[in-house]
């Protein structure tokens, strides 16, 4: 799967969202910021990125996925 497919699945699953993804191997490593993360604890929001990309990883296309979950303003304090 490409990284502009990636990004558009996780873009229409939580709109507004701001996505950098890249592959190292066969590891998918995203950092996902949206308003949309605002009071869910760490697990609901994987669960939103995992739902996006659900059909990749069923189909193998996806083999493991490293990922950041933040609000805009948990990434700010991490500038």
């Amino acid at each position: 799967m490409q990284i502009d497919a990636i990004t558009a699945a996780i873009q229409t699953a939580i709109p507004n969202s701001a996505v950098n993804a890249h592959f190292e191997g066969s590891h998918l490593h995203l950092r996902v910021v949206s308003e949309a993360f605002a009071g869910l604890n760490p697990v609901k929001k994987q669960q939103l990125v995992y739902g996006a990309l659900s059909a990749a990883i069923a189909n193998g296309d996806i083999h493991a996925v490293h990922m950041q979950t933040l609000t805009p303003a948990e990434a700010a304090q991490q500038a």
